[in-house]
């Protein structure tokens, strides 16, 4: 009997091993889990979670039961120790399993800040884990003092979260806008105004020089030459794709454990998906970190290792929420020349991404219907002009007929 081992725990884990049975693969599969409960969302972890609006278990994917009765085999707490390519077994605390197909599934790990700067003071936190969240939670308390370092989507949301439980925010950004590595200046002028509105000092071209504490951090010291009393900080300066595995196996590595169409790596009895899988887009390389790749990419490759050989197309869409606000986006606006503003009903607005006459992406901020209509419109490779867009006259849905 066949057996596949899915390694890695999140979202492109729990999606494949699933997709493997409803597509009726009858051999054995194993899910190796690093962390101690079963698959679960993370996206609430900065949001809903941290607020104390969601249980742990509404956090789950699916409930410990389903796997045993998918007869999934679900090693939770468990680490994959090395894999060998050649011998096709992994390694998990000390177990040698056997597998005739390989996924890797390992996704992404938070950058930290280096120890020489008081990265690893008492109180200094990232945002990626249940365990990274469940730790920080009992500060998150009103009147406290957060630093937040990094003004990317993870460190806005962890920004709204705490200025809506009361505490005293300040977020450090070095680039000169927030947001500046993934939208354009109109969306990082709405986000900055909705932060600076809710009472987060936001402080661009600025950087941390080095936190100071004994055993626990006490205090910021900013490149402008700052201090600042803090009683703790959130670190959300990026992620990187969780390649040691891959690496250690004498995988090929290129912004991730680089894979084909089909998502097999340079192993043909081992695959790849979800934050820690490049893939090739349009004449380039890239990784999609965002829940919705991680799911269309796992179940591609789940049919894949029972042998369909399906190119993967990504429609690449994410989405945050700050505040009252909900962003969407659709598309990917790597090399856009031109943003095309919309205003929608109320504070509806959204931000379209052209290259020349290309659409390329689309930001909506409470605006539904804008983001629907864009993906759409993208993902059928049509791109109305720029003017017609601006034109609040202009009826969207007709945009599709045309």
């Amino acid at each position: 009997m066949a057996h596949f081992i899915v390694v890695g725990g999140g979202q492109a884990g729990a999606s494949l091993v699933a997709r493997l049975r409803k597509d009726g693969f009858d051999g054995e599969v194993t899910l190796v889990c690093e962390e101690p409960v079963p698959p679960y969302q993370r996206p609430p972890l900065s949001k809903g979670y941290l607020l104390g609006d969601m249980a742990l278990e509404r956090l789950f994917l699916r409930p410990e039961s389903f796997y045993a009765d998918q007869s999934i085999t679900l090693k939770t707490g468990a680490r994959v120790d090395a894999i060998d390519a050649e011998a096709q077994t992994v390694t998990v605390g000390g177990e040698v399993l056997h597998y005739d197909q390989l996924a890797l599934t390992t996704g992404s790990v938070p950058r930290r800040l280096p120890a020489a700067i008081g990265g690893d003071l008492g109180g200094v936190h990232v945002v990626r884990t249940l365990a990274d969240v469940d730790a920080m939670e009992p500060q998150v308390r009103e009147g406290a003092r957060v630093l937040i370092v990094g003004g990317g989507y993870i460190g806005l949301e962890a920004a709204a979260v705490c200025a809506k439980r009361g505490l005293a925010v300040t977020l450090v950004e070095m680039a000169d806008r927030i947001l500046g590595r993934v939208a354009a200046p109109e969306t990082s002028d709405y986000f900055r105004a909705l932060h600076t509105s809710h009472g987060v000092d936001i402080r661009e071209g600025t950087g941390l020089d080095r936190l100071d504490g004994d055993d626990r951090v006490r205090a910021a010291h900013l490149t402008d030459g700052t201090r600042l009393e803090v009683d703790f900080v959130i670190v959300g300066v990026g992620i990187a794709p969780a390649t040691a595995l891959a690496e250690a196996a004498g995988l090929a590595i290129k912004n991730g454990i680089r894979t084909d169409l089909h998502g097999r790596t340079s192993d043909a009895n081992i695959w790849a998906a979800g934050d820690c899988a490049s893939l090739p887009f349009r004449g380039q390389r890239i990784r999609l970190e965002s829940v919705q790749n991680a799911i269309d990419q796992a179940e591609v490759v789940a049919q894949n290792m029972m042998g369909a050989g399906i190119d993967y197309v990504p429609q690449p869409w994410f989405w945050s929420d700050q505040y009252d606000t909900k962003l969407q986006i659709a598309g990917l606006n790597t090399g856009y020349d031109r943003i095309v503003t919309r205003q929608g009903e109320g504070d509806a607005v959204s931000f379209w991404y052209y290259h020349g006459l290309t659409l390329l992406a689309v930001d909506a901020m409470n605006d539904p219907r804008g983001y629907m209509i864009g993906k759409r419109l993208i993902e059928a490779g049509r791109s109305p002009a720029p003017d017609t867009i601006a034109d609040p006259d202009t009826d969207l849905k007709a945009l599709l007929r045309a």
